[in-house]
């Protein structure tokens, strides 16, 4: 998942959703999907997710899940979604903010990293365990990857015992929180696994994303900046399911 570095053909669909706005590609994922800024020349700016059918996750259950999440804490306002025999796509508001991994922020770490492990503890703060509809335990983790045909080894079916259940992003990687002019996080953004689980398994993977997006020697420190001791027992076990999985 990256920034695009060359230029990328846009979709009819999108094309067709932004309606006459100039659309810049601003994300690119792993299986094909595209995101992209589309600017009117009147009006408020908007984001259309545009891609494949993928087996994960779908943008139906994202826009459902944002919609709810919007109750307590500030992720995109829906404004449309959609699909075909293919293909799905999603609409939704901007927010005045940045990735956590935009250019100015990949260049102060020490800003991004902390901003990112604050706004997920925030995050697990907002959201209401007892009215969340959906879970992301381990055991609907494993279910998905076999639906997919992945074929998880058995030591991952006695996961540790949890230490505190929250409402997880699941898919806390850096560039998921959205930053302000002052490096200060704001929204998240991608929330199409969202769902109940263990706070580890969302710090597990949003310090291990600090590698792949700043650099090493950050992973404790978005720890830190949530507010706990990293507890090496429960990252290691998350991690590698999110690796197997």
């Amino acid at each position: 998942m990256s920034i695009p570095a060359a230029p990328v053909t846009v979709p009819e669909r999108v094309r067709a959703l932004a309606d006459g706005a100039s659309l810049e590609c601003v994300w690119e994922n792993d299986y094909g999907g595209l995101t992209f800024r589309a600017t009117p020349d009147a009006g408020a700016p908007f984001f259309i997710k545009c891609g494949p059918r993928h087996a994960e996750s779908n943008l139906r259950d994202e826009a459902e899940r944002m919609t709810w999440a919007r109750r307590w804490i500030t992720v995109p306002r829906v404004l449309a979604q959609g699909e075909d025999a293919e293909h799905e796509w999603l609409v939704t508001a901007a927010i005045d903010g940045a990735s956590a991994v935009a250019p100015q922020w990949e260049a102060r770490p020490e800003l991004a990293v902390r901003a990112v492990g604050e706004g997920l503890r925030a995050l697990h703060e907002g959201l209401p365990v007892t009215e969340c509809p959906w879970e992301w335990s381990v055991t609907s983790r494993i279910e998905n990857a076999e639906r997919r045909g992945i074929r998880v080894p058995e030591r991952f079916r006695t996961p540790p015992p949890i230490d505190r259940l929250v409402v997880s992003h699941a898919d806390a990687c850096c560039p998921n929180t959205l930053l302000d002019a002052d490096g200060r996080w704001i929204a998240h953004v991608d929330l199409g696994l969202m769902g109940t689980a263990d706070r580890w398994a969302d710090l597990a993977v949003a310090s291990m994303s600090t590698e792949w997006n700043y650099g090493p020697g950050w992973e404790d420190a978005l720890i830190e900046a949530y507010g706990l001791t990293p507890d090496r027992e429960r990252l290691a076990y998350y991690r590698e399911l999110w690796n197997a999985t």
